[in-house]
């Protein structure tokens, strides 16, 4: 046999051995042997034909077994088909049992499953979170602003992490009851005196339910004096008055200038016609003088009453 068939074999023999401990891995099965876990050679192989990666399923099994839990690799592997981690849910389980924490694994696929994280989780029920809300604006009766902070204190409520509503609803919920609290205060100084009545009206809320946490305590950080909204409020009404008003007495004046010029219209009318009807009293009085009417003696007498009337008219004007 020659150098290039003997070498040709060794290929094939290293090539087949590679295919044959992927197919059966016989590794994992020799750690499942001395870890104490139950999983037998035709399993793994079966894993690798359902497209299962077997290092995973091992090592959570592992990791279960030396932590006390009893758990089967046919749970592991539907969670894993079902598009679960199932490390998350492994490390999720072995650290609610150590703190104490009531979560079976049925709990904790079907929180893995919705999207959220069982594993912190599970760490925020054993080391609380601090949410601190944005500045919430609010005012007291007395029309002050108060801008008020607050942080909040939460914890995971395991029960209610699969449809409970995440840290944007208790942070909503918060910053409604921080306005009623300082809406409902006589005045701002109250509220500065006394910051934690807010925090104890917004905890008699109960604020966290339907939510996916559980409220522990909501604590003042910090109340800035704003506007006085109040006054502002007043002047911009006075103003409005004010515009109203002007607008009213403009109205007036206008249908006064308007009045004005109707009447002006009037008298240029009516002395329009008084200049029509006085220039016909010539012509009327060159009728009477034809038809005999009008004697020459009348028409002087006339002449002086008229000459008598402009002297008084001068007259009076000159001692006014």
């Amino acid at each position: 046999m020659s150098i290039t068939s003997i070498a040709v074999i060794v290929v094939l023999g290293i090539v087949l051995l590679s295919v044959f401990m992927y197919l059966v891995p016989v590794n994992l099965w020799f750690q499942c042997v001395l870890n104490g876990v139950r999983i037998s050679l035709i399993q793994l192989v079966l894993m690798r034909w359902r497209k299962i990666p077997p290092t995973i399923i091992v090592n959570a099994m592992i990791n279960s077994k030396k932590a006390g839990l009893e758990l089967k690799s046919n749970e592991l592997e539907a969670h894993y088909q079902a598009g679960g981690h199932v490390q998350r849910v492994i490390n999720a389980l072995i650290s609610a049992d150590k703190a104490n924490i009531s979560l079976d694994f049925k709990a904790a696929t079907a929180i893995d499953l919705a999207g959220r994280d069982v594993f912190e989780a599970v760490q925020m029920s054993v080391n609380p979170r601090v949410i601190d809300t944005p500045s919430v604006a609010a005012v007291a009766r007395n029309g002050i602003q108060l801008i008020v902070k607050a942080r909040v204190t939460v914890r995971a409520n395991i029960s209610q992490l699969v449809g409970g509503a995440g840290e944007e609803t208790i942070l909503a919920r918060v910053g409604e009851g921080i306005v009623t609290s300082i809406g409902s205060a006589e005045s701002h100084a109250y509220v500065l005196e006394n910051p934690d009545s807010i925090s104890k009206l917004v905890l008699s809320k109960g604020l966290d339910t339907g939510t996916a946490f559980e409220i522990l305590s909501i604590d003042i950080a910090d109340i800035d004096v704003g506007k006085n909204i109040g006054a502002e409020l007043q002047m911009d009404q006075a103003n409005a008055d004010k515009n109203i008003a002007q607008a009213k007495a403009e109205e007036r004046r206008s249908m006064a200038i308007a009045a004005e010029q109707e009447m002006k219209a009037r008298a240029q009318e009516m002395r329009a016609k008084v200049i029509e009807a006085e220039a016909e009293v010539p012509l009327a009085m060159a009728e009477a003088f034809r038809n005999g009417n009008l004697g020459i003696m009348d028409y002087y007498k006339m002449q002086n009453i008229q000459a008598d009337t402009s002297m008084r008219e001068s007259i009076s004007k000159g001692e006014k």
